[in-house]
């Protein structure tokens, strides 16, 4: 689990909008134009565009089945 510290200063790399936490293994942006989603394997967020870009079409709801 990610500390609320750590996530009030995260944002999406892509478009540096905040990112809210999903099912303890997403961050989701929060900028509905750019949708990105970024798994946390290990306890590591991997913000990095092109794994955010993987996920754009998976709806939230979705997430929480995706094996990562």
């Amino acid at each position: 689990m990610l500390s609320e510290e750590l996530l009030a200063i995260l944002a999406c790399p892509a478009c540096k909008t905040a990112v809210t936490l999903k099912h303890d293994r997403w961050l989701v942006c929060q900028n509905p134009d750019c949708g990105r989603k970024y798994p946390i394997k290990d306890g590591i967020p991997i913000m990095l565009i092109e794994e955010g870009d993987k996920y754009v079409k998976v709806s939230e709801d979705d997430l929480e089945s995706i094996e990562i």
